[in-house]
Parts: C-alpha cells; sequence; structure tokens
C-alpha cells in the first residue's frame, strides 16, 4: 500500500515537471491547462508538496498580476499546511519549508506589480529571513540575487 501511494505521488511530481518544463519552453497555455487540470485532481486534501509546487508554478503562467497573486498565496497555504501534523505531510515538510524564500519572493514582486509597495516589503523581509536557512549554492545564492535586485526596485518607488 505505502509503495503505490509512492509511486502514486512520483507520478504527480512528474507531471507537475512535465507541464514545469512546457512552461520554460514557452508553451505558457499547455501548462496552465495541465497544471489546472492536475490543481482539480489533488484537491483541497491533496499532498501539501504537489499542492505548493504546482501553484507556485501555476502563478507564473497567469497573464493578470491578480491572478498571478492569488496561486501564489495559495502556494503560501499549501506550504503552510505542510505541518499541521497529518504524518503524510510531514515527511515533506523539509522541501516545502525550502520554498518558503521563493514563495514570499513571488509575493513581493506580485504586491509591486500591483502597486501595493508596503506589503511587497513585508514579503520581501519575509523573503530575506527566510533566505538565511537555505545553502550557500547555486539555488541559494539565485534566490539571495533575486531578492536584493527586487529591493533595489523597491527603494526605487
Amino acid at each position: 500500500m505505502v509503495e503505490q501511494q509512492e509511486a502514486s505521488e512520483d507520478a504527480v511530481m512528474t507531471r507537475i515537471g512535465q507541464a514545469i518544463m512546457l512552461l520554460h519552453g514557452g508553451d505558457r497555455e499547455e501548462a496552465r491547462n495541465r497544471f489546472g487540470a492536475l490543481w482539480t485532481e489533488l484537491g483541497a486534501d491533496g499532498d501539501a508538496l504537489h499542492r505548493c509546487t504546482l501553484a507556485h508554478y501555476m502563478a507564473d503562467t497567469q497573464d493578470d498580476p491578480g491572478d498571478e497573486l492569488a496561486w501564489d498565496l495559495r502556494a503560501l497555504t499549501a506550504a503552510e499546511g505542510a505541518g499541521d501534523g497529518r504524518s503524510a505531510e510531514h515527511r515533506h515538510l523539509p522541501a516545502v519549508r525550502a520554498f518558503y524564500p521563493s514563495l514570499h519572493l513571488n509575493l513581493a514582486a506580485d504586491y509591486l506589480k500591483l502597486q501595493r509597495p508596503d506589503s511587497a516589503r513585508i514579503h520581501l523581509q519575509r523573503a530575506r529571513a527566510a533566505a538565511e536557512s537555505l545553502a550557500d549554492d547555486g539555488y541559494g545564492g539565485g534566490v539571495r540575487a533575486a531578492i536584493d535586485r527586487l529591493e533595489l526596485r523597491l527603494r526605487g518607488q
């Protein structure tokens, strides 16, 4: 039973990864369609890591800044739900926590696009605080550099 569940979860992450590849390849519409179908399949009680990852990337497929914000908020809500005590969610907690700097960075960028600089600053501070736990590798350095760039943009406001 556990092996079937793990195989099923791997299949979901594979499907999310395929949609991410479409997104990065420039096919935002098809990526959005696939993410939407997966979101419906996962439902409100789906795995937090899956919901967080999917919503995080679904935000990038949106044309409207308000829709992008809504998906980024869903991603944050899913991440926050990972620590709610359900045993299946607990094993994904470290992976979900690694998303926090990027989640808050995206929210800061969303709020900046929506001309809400105070909200942007709040999430930028949260992104910087969460980034302290990132490894000093390419990913961590890239997130920190993106935080610095957004902070410069905010100062120019």
